[in-house]
């Protein structure tokens, strides 16, 4: 209770009435009796309680202090007894009962002097807990107690029997040193598994065990006496253990909970909080009264939110957090009952020490806690476990399932997760073996009946197969039975044991990667593999009719008919609008085009924007030709794409069976595209049908692109590999792998004259894939016979229709897969025209080609009109300068730009390859400029597999 709180509105004395102290009463409550007054100087004059006379006198009291205006409290004492009496004015310097959660009234000496009207002085007895003072009464003796304060809060102010009080205190003392000891025991308890245990949530349990042990020093005094402390010093001291009090709980909480694992946020908030509490500390020594509010708000806040959150993880089934629930539940119940008491709500002298020992308890529990869940979660991690456990708990963390069944009584017991799995009731398949035999499908019976006969039969061996289960829903799961017999001593299977093991999910990746392998990754229709093989199907069906005798009825023999449609400007959507308009533009036509296709038939993406339809439902030639009507008109048909409206046409080409159709299937679909080749030249959004006389003229571009489809299968193609040479040492470096092309008919053709044939028609795509491919493995040979640092590379050019296709990624990656050649090595050459065509999906491609372990080089540097802000976002690792910055002027001089292109690629991180070197004057002077790398005639063309092999030091 605060003395302002007693104190009497300014005004004249008064009389005081005076206080029997009667024998048999222990404990007398003075506080609510006594006048309370403020001294104007250090002098107060207070008028005596009346005598047994009645007469009323006035007495004056002098300050110890001179100049001061403390305050005074005054109180008169009644012996109406016949003997003397001796009591103790008992004035506690800390009472946590009423203390308050803000500005607390923490340790300080109460009273700094008594003084009596007449009679004995009061003599100060010697307590560290409170003040005391021994009071003598007369009998019949009214005396009047003047006693000079210190400060300005008196919390408690009690006249006991002498007797009662030492009584109380030894009661208190006992009490006190058995909560004391169990909070010791259990510090050091905790502090001991410490050092057996390197879990983060002992060193927690232990440091708040020992906080809580400090406070309780602090408390019960104990501190005070063996250090000798004076109540100010005490009151440092009590402020800052309830912050670290608060602190450890919250270290504790963050410890246990692992809160970390679960966000990083969380760990961020611990840190915050615990600099909060740790700033509080330091203001415990400028102001402990400032502090120890803020800690006892602190410390409610931990508890209330930590309930939240150990209730919020434990109805998500962490198993920790559920084991805290009731110790947390119980400290929360204890934070609300001292909110209570320290808000003077409950004043009963047995609040505190109750506090304090649910604290301990709270303490207790929570070490038993943590003991129950690190020590039955670690058994497993002790290794203290025999072997069959070891091997049951192996079992149990894989996941698989049991397979055992008793031969002799024909009895099946599976684990009931598959039940589960399956949809079935529990124990739907305990029991006889036919049981399971019904769930398997129908396919599988007969194999798994084989193979367990097949075991018991030979009395050895192991199962390992592939089963599938049919659910209740109907769904298909896979298993895989892995099985083995036990023989008894007279060599009879008695059990057949094992487990089942789910790898539907495996199934399901291999079912993906063949149909990924046969089918276009971006329409999911057919591609040009599965084109061909129906395509073969279609045709042997037909020379099969064709060879027998014809039908009775007369019927015509069904023949397969080709339409192939390619998409004219499709290159100025991707280009234009962008890659995923484009992507959204063939995915439209192959929706269309899917509705003209009929049962039997086979619609195909053939390449980037060409489709082939194998027409077998028809065979009159009109209806074939209106189909390819249909197909006109669904590419014709405009497209919307955001608020824009894409206007496309397509080049149809027809092609009817022919005798030299039925024999070969490429060169049926030859024929349909040169159908279409020739609709695109004469005007395109028209339909040709294939005539023999497209082929007239076999230098035509239409011969070539033909010609081109089978080039690679029949091996005319040759990939040659020109050096670039190290200027520094003139070691060879690496080399540029540039394609040829030995045609049967017109001999050894430069890529100037296919190359753009292959990108109209698509086929750069295989090209391209062909020369990585054959790149890549002749790399790998050369690093695994010449080990030098840095290893030799090896440069591959990639075209536009190779970037824009998501398939690139897949195409590198699975080239790097099967060659693993050292990072970096196998670089890709891309123009500087082609990347700046769309620089932000560049970009993105560049960078996953770039974490797959392929290099990345920037050809024809300087000829186009790359801005250097993009520039520097791409990932190219080499900058080859383009031979016209190379070669010298009219006047014998290199352009000037030439020197401030080698700095710039230097600043971006870059090395450097000059394209077209053609003298020794040129690899000096390009050296001198800071060029590391050069190719051209002066290091030798383009040269073969067995020269290149030669050229390094390779013999084979």
């Amino acid at each position: 209770m605060l003395l302002c709180a007693l104190l009497l509105a300014p005004g004249a004395a008064r009389a005081l009435e005076a206080v029997r102290v009667v024998p048999q009463v222990e404990a007398i409550d003075l506080l609510p009796l006594t006048q309370a007054q403020q001294s104007r100087d250090d002098r107060i004059e207070i008028q005596t309680a009346r005598d047994a006379n009645g007469i009323v006198r006035r007495i004056e009291v002098q300050a110890r202090e001179p100049g001061s205006r403390p305050r005074w409290i005054a109180f008169a004492l009644a012996n109406e007894s016949n003997e003397q009496v001796e009591r103790l004015l008992v004035a506690p310097r800390f009472k946590l009962a009423g203390s308050g959660v803000l500005w607390p009234d923490l340790a300080a000496s109460r009273i700094e002097a008594i003084t009596a009207s007449h009679g004995f002085r009061p003599e100060r007895e010697d307590s560290s807990d409170a003040d005391l003072f021994l009071i003598t009464l007369d009998p019949g003796a009214i005396v009047t107690f003047v006693a000079e304060l210190r400060g300005n809060r008196l919390p408690e102010l009690t006249l006991w029997d002498p007797d009662a009080y030492k009584d109380k205190l030894n009661s208190l003392t006992l009490y006190r040193g058995i909560v004391t000891g169990i909070a010791a025991l259990l510090a050091i308890f905790l502090t001991i598994v410490l050092a057996l245990r390197a879990a983060l949530v002992f060193p927690a349990a232990a440091a708040l065990a020992w906080a809580v042990l400090v406070y309780l020093g602090i408390d019960f005094g104990f501190i005070g006496r063996f250090f000798g402390l004076r109540p100010e010093i005490e009151n440092i001291y009590r402020a800052g253990a309830e912050a670290v009090l608060g602190g450890t709980l919250l270290v504790f909480l963050f410890a246990y909970l692992n809160l970390n694992r679960w966000h990083a946020r969380y760990a961020h908030i611990t840190l915050v909080w615990l600099g909060l509490l740790a700033v509080l500390i330091a203001l415990s020594s400028i102001d402990p009264a400032v502090a120890s509010g803020i800690a006892r708000i602190s410390m409610a806040a931990i508890a209330v939110i930590g309930f939240v959150l150990i209730v919020f993880l434990a109805l998500h089934g962490y198993d920790r957090a559920t084991m805290l629930v009731p110790t947390w539940l119980m400290l929360l119940v204890w934070v609300v009952a001292a909110g209570l008491v320290v808000s003077g709500q409950i004043v009963n002298d047995i609040a505190a020490p109750a506090l304090l020992g649910g604290l301990v308890l709270i303490v207790l529990l929570i070490g038993f806690t943590v003991m129950q869940n690190v020590f039955s979660s670690s058994a497993v991690a002790t290794g203290a476990v025999p072997d069959s456990e070891r091997k049951a708990l192996a079992f149990l963390g894989g996941g698989d399932l049991v397979f055992d069944w008793d031969v002799g009584d024909d009895h099946l017991h599976v684990s009931p997760e598959l039940e589960m799995h399956l949809g079935l009731e529990r124990g739907e398949l305990d029991g006889r073996a036919a049981a399971l035999i019904d769930v398997i499908h129908h396919v599988d019976r007969d194999r798994y009946r084989t193979l367990l006969n097949a075991l018991i039969e030979q009395r050895r061996g192991r199962l390992a197969q592939d089963l599938r289960f049919v659910a209740r829903d109907g769904s298909i799961l896979w298993y895989r039975l892995k099985a083995r017999p036990v023989v008894n001593r007279e060599g009879e299977v008695v059990r057949v044991v094992g487990t089942l093991a789910d790898v539907t999910a495996l199934h399901m990746q291999q079912e993906r990667l063949l149909h990924d392998a046969i089918h276009d990754h971006l329409t999911g229709l057919p591609n040009r593999r599965l084109l061909l093989d129906r395509l073969e199907t279609a045709l042997a069906a037909a020379r099969h009719l064709n060879g027998a005798a014809r039908p009775a009825s007369g019927g015509s023999t069904p023949k397969p008919s080709l339409i192939l449609v390619d998409v004219d400007r499709f290159k100025q959507v991707n280009e234009q609008i962008g890659v995923n308009a484009g992507d959204m533009v063939l995915l439209t036509i192959a929706r269309r085009l899917a509705r003209v296709v009929r049962p039997g038939d086979t619609l195909a993406r053939l390449s980037g924007d060409t489709f082939v339809l194998v027409v077998v439902s028809e065979q009159e030639p009109q209806r074939i030709m209106a189909m390819a009507d249909l197909v006109r008109r669904a590419v014709s048909t405009p497209i919307t794409h955001g608020e824009r409206q894409i206007y496309l046409t397509g080049s149809v080409g027809v092609a009817f069976l022919d005798e030299a159709g039925l024999a070969d299937r490429e060169a049926f679909l030859r024929n349909a595209e040169l159908a279409a080749i020739h609709a695109k030249r004469t005007g395109r959004d028209r339909i040709e049908v294939y005539r023999a006389s497209m082929r007239a003229v076999p230098q035509d571009k239409l011969a070539l692109a033909a010609d081109l489809r089978k080039a690679i299968e029949r091996k005319e193609l040759e990939v040659q590999f020109q050096p670039i040479v190290r200027l520094e040492d003139r070691s060879i470096a690496g080399f540029e792998a540039l394609v040829r092309w030995n045609h049967p008919r017109l001999g050894r053709l430069p890529p100037s004259e296919f190359i753009s044939i292959a990108e109209e028609t698509g086929t750069i795509v295989e090209l391209g894939l062909f020369v990585l491919e054959t790149t890549a493995r002749e790399l790998l040979l050369w690093q695994q016979n010449l080990v030098v640092d840095p290893p030799i590379f090896a440069s591959v050019n990639v075209s536009s229709r190779q970037l824009i296709r998501n398939d690139l990624l897949a195409d590198v990656k699975n080239v790097l897969i099967r060659y693993p050649v050292q990072p970096g090595s196998l670089k890709l050459e891309i123009t500087e025209t082609l990347v700046m065509e769309n620089p932000e999906y560049a970009a993105q491609m560049l960078h996953k080609i770039r974490e797959l372990g392929a290099g990345l080089a920037l050809d024809d540097f300087g000829t186009g009109f790359s801005s250097l802000a993009y520039l520097q976002r791409f990932p190219f690792d080499t900058l080859k300068i383009d031979q016209s910055f190379v070669r010298h002027d009219d006047s014998g001089k290199r352009p000037l730009i030439l020197r401030s292109i080698v700095g710039l690629a230097h600043d971006l991180g870059m090395t450097i390859v000059a394209e077209g070197a053609e003298t020794e004057a040129d690899t000096v002077e390009l050296f001198q400029l800071g060029c590391e790398f050069a190719q051209g005639y002066v290091f030798g063309p383009a040269i073969n597999l067995d020269q290149t092999r030669k050229l390094i030091g390779i013999n084979g």
